[in-house]
């Protein structure tokens, strides 16, 4: 997970406050996003999930016909918000039923936040601190099960998930834990999938069966500089396919209503992405 001292940090390194500027004004997270010449119509549904832990708000959003790919998208530290609803739907019009979770739903429904350039990061660390390795596995348990009964997945495919900050650990411990479902992974700016502890999500790679695309920020990487190569030797071992790169952006650069937000990286980024997607969900 990020830390508060790096991300203020970040935000003053790469800002930009233009983009502060639209997102206070509600302009919103859609006209960021280039427009695409195939996208196809998709339903929108909020949803709510039963888990071991209660109930599970969250954004459902599908092509309006047919069965397709699922894909779980964990958020960053400011959950599930306008900006996140966006980017599932634009993947939901890349072809896949997509399911964006309100991580914190033990504690409150979603929005926890509006967007992330004007909510104080410490207004949303103790959410952060409610969850654990237990709560994660038991959330992807329940996810992939409710996803797997639903007419708008396609069982015979598997099954994508992405996170995004203190989601990039979320997407590793879902591989491992339900590893005969999830076909691949990306994490964006993950925080903490390499640590000391004996729970590193780094360590359940051998459990995995997924392929994986791991884009870490500029400012990450200077921090731990060796966890990328931890993660290429332990990918290498487990003989899977992992793509990790190092992008010339600071930590949070990928959602639309962050600070630090760069379109052009983030592009690359999703592009990649649907590489992945292509090859790893058939």
């Amino acid at each position: 997970m990020c830390d508060q001292d790096h991300f203020n940090e970040d935000a003053k390194k790469y800002s930009r406050r233009d983009l502060g500027v639209m997102v206070s004004a509600g302009i919103g997270a859609a006209l960021l996003f280039p427009s695409s010449a195939h996208a196809v119509e998709v339903a929108e549904n909020e949803v709510d999930i039963k888990t071991p832990d209660g109930v599970c708000d969250a954004y459902f959003v599908t092509p309006k016909t047919g069965a397709h790919a699922a894909v779980i998208v964990w958020p960053d530290i400011f959950g599930l918000r306008p900006a996140f609803r966006q980017m599932g739907k634009r993947l939901a019009e890349c072809g896949y039923s997509v399911l964006v979770v309100n991580p914190f739903y033990r504690s409150k429904k979603a929005p926890v936040a509006q967007d992330a350039s004007s909510t104080p990061i410490q207004d949303v660390f103790p959410l952060a601190r409610t969850l654990s390795e237990k709560t994660h596995n038991d959330d992807a348990k329940a996810l992939v099960a409710w996803l797997d009964a639903q007419p708008q997945t396609d069982t015979k495919k598997k099954v994508g998930t992405i996170g995004y900050c203190m989601g990039g650990p979320i997407v590793m411990r879902t591989a491992a834990v339900v590893p005969e479902r999830i076909g691949a992974g990306g994490t964006f700016h993950g925080g903490g999938l390499v640590t000391q502890k004996p729970d590193s999500p780094h360590l359940l790679i051998p459990k995995m069966k997924a392929q994986f695309l791991i884009c870490i920020a500029e400012n990450d990487d200077q921090k731990e500089p060796e966890a990328k190569n931890v993660l290429k030797d332990s990918f290498a071992q487990a003989n899977l396919p992992a793509e990790i790169e190092v992008y010339k952006a600071g930590h949070g650069w990928c959602p639309p209503d962050t600070k630090v937000y760069n379109q052009e990286l983030s592009e690359k980024a999703w592009a990649r992405l649907l590489v992945l997607f292509e090859n790893a969900l058939a």
